[in-house]
């Protein structure tokens, strides 16, 4: 049993709204994931009941809750105590899960983040959130193109030899697989050359902003095995992951909103 304030963060992203809730030792004590859909208020009203059910959950031993928002729908919140952006919540939220130094990189819906953790703090960071190329909604919107889920697309990338996807735009990229489909490519070589594409993307971005092992992946994509296999091979260093990274800037958040006393 928890006692003492708890904290709370909600992390209202372009696709999913996550959140995490931490007791008064930093213990990550629940979290719910949700779609965002077309409204960052409404999701964030969604996220309100997890607030109101910690305030009236007897185990928990308080009514007194916290609350830190976070991410691309962070100002839609409006019972937040505090808005933090999402670079500083990733940071904190990755470097309990992970530990005080390396790389984070964060594949979300339409951006992706690398950022540098020293003594756990954000010390460097570089985003793409120019295009949707390298991104997870990339992979959304190519698995949707040939049938499939994001899981059967790592399936089928696994089984094929990589055909290339030389478009940067998500949109140019989705006539190229549409073109290479009527020319009768094997799915698996299309669901290979997606994947690749976008590995090679965060990778890219990865080294162009100097990031250096050990490397840590958050956001949508770490439970995807074969992103994570793909993208240690070309960093060429492990890549760690953990179910709770897809919380890691909801955690972070919580912890920030522990510390408001």
């Amino acid at each position: 049993m928890s006692s003492g304030r708890l904290g709370m963060g909600v992390d209202i992203g372009s696709t999913a709204t996550k959140v995490a809730v931490v007791d008064a030792d930093g213990g990550l004590v629940r979290t719910e994931l949700m779609p965002t859909g077309f409204s960052s208020v409404d999701a964030a009203e969604r996220a309100r009941a997890v607030l109101e059910a910690c305030k009236s959950d007897r185990h928990l031993c308080t009514p007194d809750v916290r609350v830190v928002a976070t991410g691309y729908g962070r100002v839609a919140v409006p019972y937040a105590d505090k808005v933090v952006t999402e670079i500083t919540c990733h940071g904190r939220g990755a470097a309990r899960l992970f530990g005080p130094e390396g790389t984070v990189i964060d594949v979300g819906g339409q951006d992706t983040k690398v950022i540098r953790l020293r003594a756990g703090r954000v010390a460097k960071f570089a985003m793409n959130d120019k295009c949707a190329a390298g991104t997870g909604r990339f992979l959304e919107v190519m698995a949707d193109r040939l049938g499939v889920s994001q899981g059967e697309l790592s399936a089928l990338a696994r089984a094929g030899e990589p055909t290339r996807i030389s478009s940067m735009c998500t949109v140019f990229a989705e006539s190229e697989v549409i073109g290479l489909v009527g020319r009768g490519e094997p799915r698996e070589n299309i669901a290979s050359g997606v994947v690749e594409s976008v590995v090679a993307r965060v990778a890219t971005l990865a080294a162009s902003s100097g990031a250096a092992a050990p490397y840590y992946l958050t956001g949508g994509l770490c439970d995807n095995g074969y992103v994570v296999e793909r993208l240690a091979a070309l960093l060429g260093a492990p890549v760690t992951t953990c179910p709770e990274a897809r919380y890691a800037g909801a955690l972070g958040a919580a912890l920030t909103a522990l510390d408001m006393g």
